[in-house]
């Protein structure tokens, strides 16, 4: 998931493995001027629509795990807040304007690098459409989630809290 960088992004010399002392673990740390590339996990940002008692879940048209059922997600842009990129996940994979009610959940996951926030959202108007990332989306009422044919374990876990806090 992450890009490793070779060049330090202050002088632009190439980065080294070492020990930092200080923190007792190896990091890429510059030789010429001492920077530090920290590799932080990424922030991806998610909505949870909510229509009638039924969630919008949408079938990935697009790796990974393409054909899937999951939420309306995805990276959080530079410059945008967490529930500005929920909004704009939203709006773009589905087509669809939502209102942000309440933080469902931080899922975190080490192994993948990636920390997912999810937002329970409220749908206004209009009808959601498919997209490249979103090949079929349908209202999910919490009896008749696909459990077996969920994309990611963020997707299982934020729909499992949706459900015991109904």
């Amino acid at each position: 998931m992450h890009r490793v960088p070779k060049y330090c992004h202050q002088c632009a010399h190439l980065l080294k493995l070492l020990l930092v002392k200080e923190e007792g673990q190896k990091r890429l740390v510059c030789g010429r001027c001492g920077f530090i590339a920290y590799l932080n996990p990424l922030l991806v940002a998610g909505a949870l629509p909510v229509k009638a008692g039924k969630v919008l879940l949408l079938r990935r048209g697009i790796e990974p795990m393409r054909h899937l059922w999951t939420f309306p997600a995805g990276f959080v842009e530079l410059g945008e807040s967490i529930e500005e990129g929920a909004l704009r996940e939203t709006l773009e994979e589905v087509g669809l304007k939502i209102s942000l009610k309440e933080l469902m959940g931080v899922y975190s996951y080490p192994k993948y690098g990636a920390v997912t926030v999810v937002y329970s959202a409220r749908v206004g108007r209009g009808r959601p459409r498919t997209s490249r990332e979103a090949e079929e989306i349908r209202y999910f009422s919490p009896i008749d989630i696909p459990w077996g044919e969920l994309a990611f374990k963020s997707t299982r876990e934020a729909l499992r809290d949706w459900v015991e806090g109904l």
